[in-house]
């Protein structure tokens, strides 16, 4: 089993507009992680909200590494940290949220969310 997930997929573009604010919103029902005690999958829904500075992600690149995380062993808290913590590195945004919802499994729903302000 993969134990990191593929940080050198994660790519920024330059954002064309550095003085005018937006918000960018990207939303997958793609996300899939193993549990580490288990070894079952867990599937999520990730939505990421953010104003770029000077840089914006790499759509692609975005799906990439999200999919690297499918053999990851990873509780969800440190999936949202980690996401997060790369996507801020990758392209230094004003500001950044991060929300993970869990589909329920063993009768549970979890909901995870992180956020970065510059």
């Amino acid at each position: 089993m993969k134990k990191k997930p593929d940080i050198k997929q994660l790519k920024s573009i330059p954002y064309g507009y550095p003085k005018k604010n937006i918000n960018v919103n990207i939303v997958t029902n793609e996300f899939t992680c193993i549990c580490p005690w288990s070894g079952l999958p867990d599937f999520a829904t990730i939505t990421i909200n953010y104003t770029p500075d000077k840089k914006c992600v790499e759509l692609k690149s975005l799906k990439l590494y999200l999919q690297s995380y499918r053999d990851v062993g990873i509780v969800h808290e440190s999936a949202v940290n980690n996401i997060l913590d790369d996507m801020v590195n990758c392209c230094n945004p004003q500001k950044m949220e991060i929300v993970i919802e869990f589909n329920i499994r063993g009768g549970i729903k979890t909901t995870v969310k992180r956020e970065y302000v510059k």
